[in-house]
């Protein structure tokens, strides 16, 4: 048989027609993902969106709102555990954009929200809060792929505590009103709410509890290094927020998952200065255990607590992206299999402390890890980081400008 370019005779007589490029087909993620985070009326942003990829990472000079992007992100995820508004924003009037006027009545708020795929399809949550004169909900919307809205709250009497809520129900009542407290996420509590015997009410359901179960799955992370060099007790070995019971942890996984521990090993040799022939853990007299780097074939070693930031930062943020749920201390769904959910590490300051080459080797794990698709990695980087991140795979960089 005789090779034909596309649209010219050849031997055998006239070729195919060149086919038409085949549009994308979206295919819906197995597991509930936050695919799209929106601040529409957030701090320094407005009318902002940003796309979220298995690894994304903010960039900007100091000032350019990178911080406050997972501020929101972590504020949506606490009121999707069912958090108030207080415990999900501390300091709401630090959250209303700058130089933004009061109403008549005095009030001013903020606008954040995010988009969820996944086997429901792709499922927008926008939410619009009143920070000023007092904090409560001013509206909440839940839209599905179809731009079908399944769920709409509206404050209708600044005198009450609820807002009116109307939900999607279809059959011969389309639509279902009652009120919902005005200081909770309105879409957290449909599952408590809508009985699920009408077509209409299970896709309800659905869209909800797909929207809460891929913001539940967030584990916030600031490794602190100052609070990670004492020695600490042998507990339940769950990673906390700030990483200070590292050695507690490296104690854990060094006994229950040799294969990952030696991942993680390798890690550290990659990215911590001199020989490292291993991460090891040491009992100590009174109980306690420390982290230590083994040197040489000596056995000789360097305990962490000796190491500088950027080695603590470096190693504690390796072992979050080596570990999953079970290790890390977060609200877990635990009435969702670990299969049906996708771990996001939120990393305000992935690259804090790091040098170049250990912020290149983090970036580089995290998209090998989040690549597998049951993790996520949303972090802030700054210049340099950013270019020792770029080009990496599966890594996003997002500039964002003052």
């Amino acid at each position: 048989m005789h090779a034909t370019r596309p649209g010219i005779p050849g031997p055998a007589g006239p070729a195919e027609p060149t086919p038409l490029p085949q549009p994308r087909r979206h295919v819906r993620p197995t597991r509930p993902v936050v695919t799209e985070l929106r601040l529409s009326a957030f701090k320094s942003h407005r009318g902002a969106a940003f796309r979220l990829g298995p690894v994304t990472l903010f960039a900007g000079a100091s000032g350019s709102g990178k911080s406050s992007a997972l501020q929101a992100y972590e504020a949506l995820a606490l009121l999707g555990a069912g958090a108030s508004l207080a415990g999900a924003f501390p300091d709401p009037v630090a959250c209303v954009p700058e130089r933004a006027e009061a109403d008549a009545q005095g009030r001013r708020g903020f606008r954040i929200g995010c988009t969820v795929d996944g086997p429901a399809g792709p499922v927008r949550l926008d939410l619009a809060v009143q920070a000023e004169p007092e904090l409560r909900v001013v509206g909440e919307r839940l839209t599905g792929g179809d731009g079908r809205t399944l769920l709409t709250t509206a404050l209708r009497d600044p005198g009450r505590r609820t807002v009116q809520a109307e939900w999607h129900t279809a059959g011969s009542v389309p639509v279902t009103r009652g009120p919902l407290p005005g200081d909770r996420l309105g879409t957290a509590l449909l599952p408590l709410r809508v009985a699920g015997k009408t077509e209409g009410q299970r896709r309800v359901l659905a869209a909800a509890e797909q929207v809460v179960v891929a913001l539940r799955s967030v584990f916030p992370c600031d490794p602190q290094p100052q609070r990670m060099r004492a020695p600490v007790a042998v507990g339940e070995g769950r990673l906390r927020r700030g990483c200070d019971n590292l050695a507690e942890v490296l104690h854990r996984t060094r006994t229950g998952c040799p294969r990952r521990h030696a991942r993680l090993a390798a890690v550290a040799r990659a990215g911590c200065a001199g020989q490292v022939r291993d991460l090891g853990v040491e009992e100590l007299a009174d109980g306690t255990v420390r982290a230590v780097l083994g040197r040489g074939a000596d056995g000789g070693g360097t305990p962490v607590g000796r190491l500088g930031e950027g080695e603590l930062r470096y190693l504690a943020l390796a072992l979050v992206l080596l570990t999953g749920p079970g290790v890390l201390a977060m609200d877990r769904a635990a009435e969702v299999p670990d299969a049906m959910q996708t771990l996001t590490v939120l990393a305000d300051g992935f690259d804090r402390a790091l040098d170049r080459r250990q912020t290149r080797e983090l970036a580089a794990l995290a998209g090998q890890i989040c690549a597998e698709g049951h993790m996520r990695l949303v972090g802030t980087v700054g210049e340099t980081g950013a270019g020792a991140a770029r080009g990496r795979a599966g890594v996003t960089v997002v500039d964002l400008s003052p």
